[in-house]
Protein backbone atom coordinates (compact mmCIF):
# COMPACT_ATOMS: atom_id res chain seq x y z
CA UNK A 1 0.00 0.00 0.00
CA UNK A 2 1.74 3.32 -0.90
CA UNK A 3 2.39 6.00 1.80
CA UNK A 4 -0.03 8.46 0.79
CA UNK A 5 -2.32 7.24 -2.10
CA UNK A 6 -2.76 4.53 -4.50
CA UNK A 7 -2.23 5.68 -7.85
CA UNK A 8 -2.76 3.75 -11.05
CA UNK A 9 0.03 1.42 -12.62
CA UNK A 10 2.97 3.27 -14.73
CA UNK A 11 0.97 5.27 -17.19
CA UNK A 12 1.76 8.49 -15.53
CA UNK A 13 5.52 7.42 -15.95
CA UNK A 14 5.24 6.30 -19.55
CA UNK A 15 2.65 9.13 -21.05
CA UNK A 16 3.10 12.81 -19.25
CA UNK A 17 6.79 12.47 -20.34
CA UNK A 18 6.61 12.98 -23.68
CA UNK A 19 3.60 16.12 -23.63
CA UNK A 20 4.48 18.31 -26.33
CA UNK A 21 7.64 16.01 -27.92
CA UNK A 22 7.74 15.80 -31.36
CA UNK A 23 9.51 14.25 -33.96
CA UNK A 24 11.86 16.19 -36.27
CA UNK A 25 11.02 16.74 -39.43
CA UNK A 26 13.06 16.30 -42.73
CA UNK A 27 13.71 12.99 -44.52
CA UNK A 28 11.48 10.22 -44.87
CA UNK A 29 12.96 6.88 -43.73
CA UNK A 30 11.76 4.71 -41.11
CA UNK A 31 13.03 4.38 -37.71
CA UNK A 32 15.60 1.54 -37.57
CA UNK A 33 15.49 -0.47 -34.32
CA UNK A 34 18.67 -3.21 -33.73
CA UNK A 35 18.83 -4.82 -29.98
CA UNK A 36 17.48 -8.48 -28.58
CA UNK A 37 14.02 -8.66 -26.84
CA UNK A 38 14.81 -7.85 -23.23
CA UNK A 39 17.81 -5.58 -24.12
CA UNK A 40 18.40 -2.02 -24.30
CA UNK A 41 17.45 -0.85 -27.81
CA UNK A 42 19.59 0.77 -30.59
CA UNK A 43 17.55 3.45 -32.51
CA UNK A 44 17.84 5.49 -35.68
CA UNK A 45 15.14 8.12 -36.00
CA UNK A 46 14.13 9.32 -39.36
CA UNK A 47 14.47 13.15 -40.15
CA UNK A 48 10.46 13.34 -41.21
CA UNK A 49 7.93 11.15 -38.71
CA UNK A 50 6.10 8.38 -40.62
CA UNK A 51 2.75 9.82 -41.44
CA UNK A 52 -0.70 8.63 -39.33
CA UNK A 53 -0.12 5.63 -36.50
CA UNK A 54 1.76 2.84 -37.24
CA UNK A 55 2.65 -0.29 -35.49
CA UNK A 56 5.26 -3.25 -36.26
CA UNK A 57 5.88 -6.46 -34.59
CA UNK A 58 9.83 -6.98 -34.54
CA UNK A 59 9.99 -10.01 -32.53
CA UNK A 60 6.96 -12.21 -31.81
CA UNK A 61 6.52 -13.55 -28.50
CA UNK A 62 4.56 -16.70 -27.59
CA UNK A 63 3.14 -16.21 -24.31
CA UNK A 64 -0.40 -14.99 -23.11
CA UNK A 65 -1.67 -12.11 -25.92
CA UNK A 66 -2.34 -8.59 -24.17
CA UNK A 67 -6.10 -7.97 -23.50
CA UNK A 68 -8.66 -4.82 -23.35
CA UNK A 69 -8.87 -5.49 -19.24
CA UNK A 70 -5.38 -7.12 -18.49
CA UNK A 71 -2.18 -5.61 -17.28
CA UNK A 72 1.00 -5.52 -19.19
CA UNK A 73 4.32 -5.08 -17.63
CA UNK A 74 6.60 -4.21 -20.12
CA UNK A 75 10.43 -2.56 -20.78
CA UNK A 76 10.20 0.26 -23.02
CA UNK A 77 11.93 3.55 -24.76
CA UNK A 78 10.12 6.14 -25.83
CA UNK A 79 11.58 8.99 -28.17
CA UNK A 80 10.48 12.16 -28.81
CA UNK A 81 12.11 15.54 -30.03
CA UNK A 82 16.08 14.24 -30.84
CA UNK A 83 18.17 11.41 -30.49
CA UNK A 84 17.98 10.55 -27.42
CA UNK A 85 15.64 8.75 -25.66
CA UNK A 86 13.15 11.27 -23.54
CA UNK A 87 12.54 8.05 -21.10
CA UNK A 88 13.52 4.47 -21.15
CA UNK A 89 12.79 1.71 -17.81
CA UNK A 90 15.84 0.40 -19.69
CA UNK A 91 17.86 2.82 -17.61
CA UNK A 92 15.73 3.07 -15.00
CA UNK A 93 16.26 -0.37 -13.93
CA UNK A 94 12.72 -1.83 -13.50
CA UNK A 95 10.23 -2.48 -15.77
CA UNK A 96 6.51 -0.39 -15.83
CA UNK A 97 3.02 -2.32 -15.34
CA UNK A 98 0.54 -0.59 -17.48
CA UNK A 99 -3.18 -1.43 -17.35
CA UNK A 100 -4.21 -1.14 -21.25
CA UNK A 101 -7.48 0.17 -20.29
CA UNK A 102 -5.80 3.05 -18.95
CA UNK A 103 -3.51 4.16 -21.62
CA UNK A 104 -4.19 6.40 -24.56
CA UNK A 105 -5.64 4.92 -28.07
CA UNK A 106 -3.17 4.85 -30.01
CA UNK A 107 -0.57 3.22 -27.55
CA UNK A 108 -3.27 0.87 -26.23
CA UNK A 109 -3.65 -0.51 -29.73
CA UNK A 110 0.09 -0.76 -29.80
CA UNK A 111 0.31 -2.93 -27.22
CA UNK A 112 -3.52 -5.38 -27.76
CA UNK A 113 -3.22 -8.48 -29.47
CA UNK A 114 0.46 -9.13 -28.85
CA UNK A 115 1.88 -11.97 -26.84
CA UNK A 116 4.58 -11.81 -24.10
CA UNK A 117 7.89 -12.19 -25.81
CA UNK A 118 7.10 -9.62 -28.32
CA UNK A 119 8.97 -6.69 -29.35
CA UNK A 120 6.77 -4.06 -30.60
CA UNK A 121 7.36 -0.17 -32.16
CA UNK A 122 4.69 2.28 -31.90
CA UNK A 123 4.85 5.59 -34.59
CA UNK A 124 2.66 7.75 -32.51
CA UNK A 125 0.98 10.92 -34.32
CA UNK A 126 0.33 14.44 -32.70
CA UNK A 127 -3.12 13.94 -32.91
CA UNK A 128 -2.86 10.14 -31.35
CA UNK A 129 -6.04 10.39 -29.07
CA UNK A 130 -8.31 11.52 -31.82
CA UNK A 131 -7.47 8.82 -34.42
CA UNK A 132 -10.28 6.01 -35.10
CA UNK A 133 -12.75 8.59 -33.45
CA UNK A 134 -12.61 6.51 -29.93
CA UNK A 135 -11.90 10.30 -28.12
CA UNK A 136 -10.12 9.52 -24.56
CA UNK A 137 -9.04 6.34 -24.16
CA UNK A 138 -8.62 7.29 -20.33
CA UNK A 139 -11.54 9.46 -19.89
CA UNK A 140 -9.31 12.13 -18.22
CA UNK A 141 -8.44 13.61 -21.72
CA UNK A 142 -4.71 12.11 -21.85
CA UNK A 143 -3.73 11.92 -25.86
CA UNK A 144 -0.48 9.84 -26.02
CA UNK A 145 2.40 11.76 -26.79
CA UNK A 146 3.74 12.01 -30.28
CA UNK A 147 6.84 10.42 -30.63
CA UNK A 148 8.18 6.73 -31.16
CA UNK A 149 8.11 3.87 -28.70
CA UNK A 150 9.83 0.87 -28.60
CA UNK A 151 8.18 -2.08 -26.21
CA UNK A 152 9.04 -5.34 -24.96
CA UNK A 153 6.28 -7.00 -23.56
CA UNK A 154 7.59 -9.01 -20.10
CA UNK A 155 4.44 -10.19 -18.86
CA UNK A 156 0.51 -9.87 -18.97
CA UNK A 157 -1.91 -10.08 -16.03
CA UNK A 158 -5.49 -10.80 -16.25
CA UNK A 159 -8.66 -9.06 -14.28
CA UNK A 160 -9.58 -10.97 -11.48
CA UNK A 161 -6.24 -12.81 -11.17
CA UNK A 162 -5.06 -14.62 -8.22
CA UNK A 163 -3.33 -17.45 -6.53
CA UNK A 164 -4.53 -20.93 -5.68
CA UNK A 165 -5.34 -20.82 -1.68
CA UNK A 166 -6.93 -22.14 0.43
CA UNK A 167 -7.28 -19.91 3.05
CA UNK A 168 -5.80 -19.41 6.59
CA UNK A 169 -6.16 -17.55 9.65
CA UNK A 170 -3.84 -14.85 11.34
CA UNK A 171 -4.28 -13.31 15.13
CA UNK A 172 -7.69 -14.57 15.02
CA UNK A 173 -8.44 -12.82 11.28
CA UNK A 174 -9.67 -15.83 8.65
CA UNK A 175 -8.73 -15.35 5.08
CA UNK A 176 -10.91 -17.42 2.80
CA UNK A 177 -9.61 -19.34 -0.45
CA UNK A 178 -9.84 -18.77 -4.04
CA UNK A 179 -10.11 -15.30 -5.71
CA UNK A 180 -11.50 -12.03 -3.78
CA UNK A 181 -11.31 -13.57 -1.13
CA UNK A 182 -13.91 -13.55 1.80
CA UNK A 183 -11.57 -12.09 5.02
CA UNK A 184 -13.35 -11.92 8.54
CA UNK A 185 -11.96 -10.54 11.27
CA UNK A 186 -12.65 -10.88 14.53
CA UNK A 187 -14.70 -8.88 17.45
CA UNK A 188 -12.41 -7.01 20.24
CA UNK A 189 -9.81 -4.93 19.87
CA UNK A 190 -7.21 -5.77 17.25
CA UNK A 191 -3.31 -7.10 18.64
CA UNK A 192 -1.19 -4.37 19.63
CA UNK A 193 2.10 -5.31 17.35
CA UNK A 194 2.23 -6.28 13.59
CA UNK A 195 1.63 -9.50 12.28
CA UNK A 196 2.20 -10.92 9.18
CA UNK A 197 1.66 -14.51 7.46
CA UNK A 198 2.18 -16.29 4.15
CA UNK A 199 -1.36 -18.32 4.30
CA UNK A 200 -0.46 -20.23 0.84
CA UNK A 201 3.36 -20.63 0.00
CA UNK A 202 4.13 -19.98 -3.87
CA UNK A 203 6.36 -21.75 -5.69
CA UNK A 204 7.78 -18.91 -7.74
CA UNK A 205 11.16 -17.10 -6.82
CA UNK A 206 11.34 -15.00 -4.21
CA UNK A 207 10.83 -11.57 -4.33
CA UNK A 208 13.68 -9.30 -3.73
CA UNK A 209 14.73 -5.00 -3.60
CA UNK A 210 14.35 -3.09 -6.76
CA UNK A 211 11.93 -5.92 -8.44
CA UNK A 212 8.66 -4.35 -9.50
CA UNK A 213 6.19 -6.64 -7.75
CA UNK A 214 2.72 -7.28 -8.97
CA UNK A 215 -0.19 -8.03 -6.42
CA UNK A 216 -3.69 -8.87 -5.93
CA UNK A 217 -4.73 -6.97 -2.77
CA UNK A 218 -7.87 -6.41 -0.67
CA UNK A 219 -7.61 -4.23 2.33
CA UNK A 220 -9.71 -3.92 5.60
CA UNK A 221 -10.52 -1.88 8.98
CA UNK A 222 -10.54 -3.64 11.68
CA UNK A 223 -12.81 -1.96 14.14
CA UNK A 224 -15.64 -1.66 11.23
CA UNK A 225 -14.47 -4.92 9.33
CA UNK A 226 -15.25 -2.77 6.06
CA UNK A 227 -12.82 -3.10 2.78
CA UNK A 228 -11.31 -0.06 1.72
CA UNK A 229 -9.34 -0.97 -1.04
CA UNK A 230 -9.30 -4.09 -3.27
CA UNK A 231 -7.91 -4.68 -6.76
CA UNK A 232 -10.61 -7.64 -6.97
CA UNK A 233 -12.61 -5.03 -6.72
CA UNK A 234 -11.66 -2.55 -8.59
CA UNK A 235 -11.08 -4.92 -11.71
CA UNK A 236 -7.15 -4.81 -12.59
CA UNK A 237 -4.08 -5.98 -10.51
CA UNK A 238 -1.49 -3.33 -9.16
CA UNK A 239 2.29 -2.92 -9.36
CA UNK A 240 4.98 -1.74 -7.03
CA UNK A 241 8.64 -1.30 -6.64
CA UNK A 242 10.01 -3.12 -3.49
CA UNK A 243 11.98 -1.38 -1.29
CA UNK A 244 12.08 1.68 -2.62
CA UNK A 245 9.65 3.37 0.41
CA UNK A 246 7.12 4.00 -1.58
CA UNK A 247 4.71 1.45 0.08
CA UNK A 248 3.87 1.26 3.97
CA UNK A 249 6.55 -0.20 6.10
CA UNK A 250 4.13 -3.44 6.57
CA UNK A 251 4.29 -4.34 3.10
CA UNK A 252 7.92 -3.79 3.02
CA UNK A 253 8.32 -6.04 5.88
CA UNK A 254 5.71 -8.59 4.82
CA UNK A 255 6.12 -9.14 0.90
CA UNK A 256 10.25 -9.28 0.95
CA UNK A 257 11.55 -12.43 0.35
CA UNK A 258 8.39 -14.08 -0.32
CA UNK A 259 8.28 -16.23 -3.45
CA UNK A 260 5.63 -15.39 -6.48
CA UNK A 261 2.36 -17.48 -6.15
CA UNK A 262 2.16 -16.76 -2.08
CA UNK A 263 -0.73 -15.67 -0.41
CA UNK A 264 0.17 -12.88 2.54
CA UNK A 265 -2.26 -12.11 5.33
CA UNK A 266 -0.96 -8.69 7.54
CA UNK A 267 -2.32 -6.98 10.55
CA UNK A 268 -0.96 -3.41 10.53
CA UNK A 269 -1.06 -1.47 13.42
CA UNK A 270 -0.96 2.35 13.16
CA UNK A 271 3.42 2.23 13.68
CA UNK A 272 3.72 0.45 10.23
CA UNK A 273 0.70 1.93 8.47
CA UNK A 274 0.02 5.34 8.11
CA UNK A 275 0.65 6.30 11.42
CA UNK A 276 -0.94 9.91 12.56
CA UNK A 277 -1.71 11.16 10.05
CA UNK A 278 -4.19 8.37 9.05
CA UNK A 279 -5.26 8.11 5.40
CA UNK A 280 -8.60 10.09 4.97
CA UNK A 281 -9.26 9.28 1.16
CA UNK A 282 -10.18 6.12 2.47
CA UNK A 283 -11.68 6.70 5.72
CA UNK A 284 -8.55 5.42 7.48
CA UNK A 285 -8.15 7.48 11.28
CA UNK A 286 -4.95 7.49 12.97
CA UNK A 287 -5.94 4.88 15.41
CA UNK A 288 -7.22 2.37 12.95
CA UNK A 289 -5.64 -1.06 12.61
CA UNK A 290 -5.62 -2.52 8.80
CA UNK A 291 -5.88 -5.92 7.69
CA UNK A 292 -4.56 -7.05 4.23
CA UNK A 293 -4.93 -9.64 1.88
CA UNK A 294 -2.17 -9.85 -0.76
CA UNK A 295 -1.48 -12.09 -3.45
CA UNK A 296 2.20 -12.24 -4.96
CA UNK A 297 1.09 -12.60 -8.61
CA UNK A 298 4.66 -11.81 -10.36
CA UNK A 299 8.08 -9.82 -9.63
CA UNK A 300 9.98 -8.51 -12.37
Amino acid sequence: MRRRITVPLSVPLLVPLLVALLLPSGCSREPSVVGAFGARPTVVLPDRPPAGSQVAELVEGTGEPVGADDVAVVQYTAYGRGERPAGSTFTRGTPSALAVRELPVALGRALMGHRVGSRVTAVVPADGRREGGSGDADGRGNAAAPGFYVVDILGVHRRGASVGSQGGRLAGVRVGGGPDPEVSVPAGAPPGRFAAKVVTRGRGRATRAGQLVVVQYAGLVWGRRRVFDSTWQDGVPRAFKLGDGTMIGAWEAALAGVPVGSRVAMVVPPSHGYGSAGFPAYGIRPSDTLVYVVDVLAAY
